[in-house]
């Protein structure tokens, strides 16, 4: 291993393990978070049992993969709370004076994000295991996998945006903005088969509902299908554009 790649492991390994503290110190963060996709888990969920829902899925192996990307895409789209908060008392400016890679400072933040969401995400399938979740054991490690990934790159994103503003004011709105659209064109609740033609059409512009369409193939056992394979490339697309988006701004800051 390079001197370059062990400093770079190094620091992240620093990075993450100080955040972690931090979430670990903070139980109401790790148990409430999942709150909201519980809640869909255990109030809507029941309301599509023998529904026609147009695929070979239950309804439990439609529901569930999309709550759980879900919970990545409201997670980590606003992880960038936290970086308002350090700007405002000094953390960052600290932490831009030391020696620690500005790719670490991005990583290690992001790494424990992804880390918190696939925890996240295991209590959710244990209570869907527990209300009828019938999937296999390949698909629902592959769907831990996607929510890993999507939250670390939405993570990056979401301290991307946090060191170009100043105020929770700015940047919750722009949030919203874009989350809210995207959690109805992806298709995280029911397939977009069932919308209308148009409707359809116009989610393929969602990088998400590749995504969500990959991670319902997993929990059928579909790990060959043309959905597994464009989910996949959109993920790892969208991980690189986010990293690479995040690390530039990390650096630009210190010019």
């Amino acid at each position: 291993m390079s001197p370059l790649v062990s400093s770079l492991a190094s620091d992240t390994a620093l990075v993450f393990g100080r955040y972690a503290r931090q979430t670990l110190g903070s139980k109401f963060q790790i148990v409430f978070g999942v709150l909201m996709p519980l809640l869909f888990l255990f109030f809507f969920g029941p309301l599509l049992t023998d529904l026609p829902l147009g695929s070979e899925a239950d309804s439990w192996q439609l529901l569930v993969p999309g709550l759980l990307l879900q919970l990545a895409l409201l997670g980590a789209s606003f992880a960038g709370f936290s970086i308002l908060v350090e700007k405002q008392t000094g953390v960052v400016e600290r932490m831009r004076v030391t020696p620690v890679s500005r790719l670490a400072l991005l990583l290690g933040r992001v790494l424990r994000d992804a880390a918190l969401f696939v925890f996240q995400s295991v209590l959710l399938v244990l209570a869907a295991l527990a209300m009828g979740l019938r999937a296999p054991l390949g698909g629902i490690l592959i769907g831990f996998v996607f929510v890993g990934v999507l939250a670390a790159a939405l993570a990056s994103l979401s301290y991307a945006l946090a060191m170009n503003v100043s105020t929770p004011q700015e940047f919750g709105p722009v949030i919203n903005a874009l989350t809210m659209p995207t959690m109805l064109l992806s298709g995280l609740v029911l397939p977009m088969t069932l919308a209308p033609g148009w409707l359809d059409l116009l989610s393929h512009a969602v990088p998400l509902r590749y995504l969500v369409d990959a991670v319902r193939a997993g929990y059928v056992g579909d790990y060959a299908s043309a959905a597994m394979l464009y989910g996949v490339l959109m993920a790892l697309a969208l991980a690189l554009v986010s990293v690479t988006i995040g690390t530039r701004v990390f650096h630009k800051a210190d010019a």
